[in-house]
């Protein structure tokens, strides 16, 4: 059986968003073995949600497609290299009768960058209760991520500038209360986000479980920021995410508007602990997600 994900059209090669999903498209090179591209060269280091998604992709593709995927927990062990593609070796490690257990390893030079676990689940009917949405504005209201960093890109220096402010996005991100990045004041550890792919995209809920992962490392490692008025444009920062777990909850439509509600309960040990809950519009819990990252400040 072919477990692999369908695309169907995808958006013109130019833009961001089929790239995208191109990434997300794994190539198989042997079995239970798999290869990721990259996605931008010129970055230090490989966008940690890029790693989660195309390990899921990876790991779908042993998994029958009537068996979604419930949840993942994953570690970042070493930065990935821009410049090197990806190797994905996945681990059959049960299938039972209404669940399947797949690892996953991410390999650059023969050694381990990432580590996932992710366990599926037949569809089924059982006892339902969820967080409510916190009110928040209409996106169309608001100014995107993309809208805003133009907007203060003759403030920021170069290499920031073309990555941060020049470059083509996939996702719509528009922040409630957005902060200055060069200027940050304190505030409680509590953002939200609306968020989007830009443009359409396939319906395929596999391909959507691979990109609400990959949105969800976005924005979140921030949050913890915000009460100590540091931005991750401090050169004294050094920050990375060390692991990162998703429970998927119901439907997700990429193209349709979501609020990202974030919250950091805690720092400590030069960590931050950051979580997030995805609603749909008409307020559906769809996704809650968990992830600690290292804050390490140089003074």
């Amino acid at each position: 059986m072919d477990h692999a994900i369908r695309h169907g059209p995808t958006p013109q090669p130019s833009s961001a968003l089929g790239r995208l999903l191109r990434l997300l498209d794994v190539e198989e090179i042997e079995v239970d073995l798999y290869r990721g591209a990259n996605s931008d060269p010129g970055w230090i280091r490989v966008y940690g949600g890029q790693v989660v998604a195309q390990a899921l992709a990876a790991a779908q593709r042993t998994v029958p497609a009537d068996r979604p995927v419930h949840s993942l927990h994953g570690y970042f062990l070493r930065p990935g290299e821009p410049q090197v593609p990806i190797l994905y070796r996945v681990v059959r490690e049960r299938d039972g009768t209404s669940f399947t257990t797949r690892s996953v390893s991410a390999i650059q030079h023969g050694r381990p960058i990432f580590a996932l676990m992710a366990s599926f689940q037949l569809v089924e009917e059982g006892f339902t209760h969820a967080d409510r949405m916190p009110p928040a504005p209409p996106p169309e209201t608001l100014l995107s991520e993309t809208e805003l960093a133009r907007r203060h890109a003759h403030r920021v220096p170069e290499p920031w500038r073309s990555l941060w402010a020049q470059r083509e996005r996939p996702l719509d991100f528009r922040p409630v209360d957005p902060m200055d990045p060069l200027a940050p004041a304190r505030r409680p550890p509590r953002a939200m986000h609306w968020l989007r792919t830009d443009g359409p995209v396939p319906s395929d809920p596999r391909l959507a479980a691979c990109l609400l992962a990959y949105a969800s490392d976005m924005t979140l490692l921030d949050t913890c920021l915000l009460p100590h008025a540091v931005s991750w444009t401090d050169p004294k920062l050094q920050a990375a995410s060390l692991d990162h777990a998703i429970w998927f909850h119901g439907p997700y439509r990429p193209d349709e508007w979501h609020l990202f509600v974030q919250v950091s309960p805690a720092a400590a040990g030069a960590r931050g602990l950051n979580e997030g809950r995805l609603f749909a519009r008409d307020g559906r819990l769809v996704a809650s997600v968990v992830q600690e990252g290292l804050i390490r400040y140089r003074r």
